[in-house]
């Protein structure tokens, strides 16, 4: 006879991606079931009736998240449950050396800690709210009970400024999830209240990444000379952030030769999709914001779109030495504080415009007629709290970009996350300027 049982064990041996009353089989998903295909006990705070689990532990259950230039939000057991807190408050933040602004964030910082669980842990999230209006919290992506999804007036009253709520739920599922209010949400996810949120499969999986990064991109307008984001932006945004930084503050991802990595990429900003690029290596996409993708399933790409609201989680073998550009491909999001009022001077006769215009305006320059690369090495007056749109210091000059941009760098000798410097490239391995010799042995004409 096929018993209820029966079908849970044979789900979790095929590893399919069939429900039965709402429970995932382990292999598919990472949910509730023990090894052999049963449901736990129920218990009312899970949205499936299932139950307790012993709590996950980071290096014995599951790799820990890495969140560069960001933290893990640490949590205390209580009888089997873990307990977090969340605090929403006004934060000064700097998105880079010469910008720094007025946000809202959790626990001093824009995003939020990344909070890190394994499913089938009980948490218990206490949030406190210190913001000047009201807030909820949404864990975006997660299955919780209703009356936990933090959608101000249908699932629960608003926090008022100064009291603290607390949200407790089972976490189902594996997979990169995010957080942020459901109130007045366009104000206050501008304002940077957002944070990631994952969950790791309680089976081990077969090849489990040595480095597991967690990275939140970001959009914001913040007006040349000014310190607070424009809330009310629907189009013309001007910094672009991985975990809140533009580069050159991002902090580069670190891998030792032949390490897996996984990159777990979440987009909470308001209208911008991004598609991440990885130079040097070939990734292959093993989660999206539905959970962990099949083996079956899987495919490479050396480009990965993250649309508005989703999270999209990489892996790859780093056995390319070097430092390596990982970036958005809108080729604008690679900027910083540009203007969309800015005449095109490509081509334009512009001389002697200087001269003339510099008694009016001293100091003044005209740029633009050869694009925009020679921003990156001017040094011209700035409004005050302003940075330049392009520009971080590379072993062979600037490097000309700025905003959702990153490096991961690849060594022999890695240990720690520690940014290990500047890669010295062996002989002969940089593109140089090609000799009258090599032109004429190898045909090139050039005139």
């Amino acid at each position: 006879m096929m018993t209820r049982r029966k079908i849970l064990g044979a789900a979790a041996t095929v590893g399919g991606a069939a429900m039965l009353n709402g429970v995932h089989a382990i292999s598919a998903a990472g949910a509730l079931v023990d090894d052999a295909g049963n449901p736990p006990a129920k218990n009312q705070e899970h949205p499936n009736g299932a139950g307790p689990l012993p709590p996950g532990e980071a290096g014995r259950d599951y790799t820990p998240v890495f969140t560069p230039n960001g933290v893990t939000l640490p949590y205390r057991l209580v009888d089997g449950v873990k307990i977090f807190h969340l605090t929403a408050g006004d934060i000064e933040h700097e998105f880079a050396p010469g910008l720094t602004a007025h946000l809202w964030g959790y626990n001093g910082r824009s995003p939020g800690p990344t909070i890190e669980a394994l499913a089938g842990d009980r948490l218990r999230i206490y949030v406190t709210n210190k913001l000047p209006a009201p807030t909820t919290v949404h864990w975006h992506g997660i299955r919780v009970p209703n009356g936990m999804d933090g959608v101000n007036g249908l699932t629960q009253e608003p926090i008022p400024p100064g009291e603290t709520f607390k949200y407790k739920f089972v976490v189902p599922d594996a997979g990169t999830f995010m957080y942020h209010p459901h109130f007045d949400e366009m104000t206050q996810q501008a304002m940077g209240l957002m944070g990631m949120f994952v969950v790791h499969p309680r089976q081990r999986q077969k090849a489990p990444a040595d480095r597991d990064y967690a990275i939140m991109l970001s959009e914001w307008r913040i007006i040349p000379g000014t310190s607070r984001p424009v809330t009310t932006e629907m189009l013309d945004f001007n910094i672009f952030t991985m975990n809140s930084k533009a580069f050159p503050a991002t902090q580069p991802l670190v891998a030792k030769v032949g390490e897996r990595i996984r990159v777990r990429l979440g987009n909470l900003g308001a209208m911008d999709h991004h598609p991440i690029h990885l130079h040097g290596f070939q990734m292959v996409l093993t989660e999206t914001d539905g959970g962990i993708v099949p083996e079956t399933a899987r495919y490479a790409a050396n480009t990965v779109l993250v649309p508005v609201g989703t999270t999209r989680a990489v892996e790859f073998v780093a056995d390319n030495p070097g430092d390596w550009v990982m970036h958005c491909h809108m080729t604008h999001h690679t900027m910083n504080q540009m203007g969309h009022d800015v005449p095109n001077l490509i081509g334009a006769n512009l001389k002697g415009v200087s001269a003339r215009v510099r008694p009016l305006v001293p100091g003044y320059m005209t740029m633009g007629q050869n694009g925009m690369g020679d921003m990156a090495d001017m040094r011209m007056p700035m409004p005050a709290n302003t940075i330049a749109m392009l520009g971080g210091k590379g072993p062979f000059g600037t490097i000309d970009m700025g905003g959702m941009f990153t490096m991961i760098k690849v060594r022999d000798q890695i240990t720690g996350y520690e940014d290990p410097g500047e890669y010295k490239h062996p002989p002969g391995t940089v593109a140089v300027a090609a000799t009258a010799e090599e032109l004429n042995r190898d045909g090139i004409t050039t005139k």
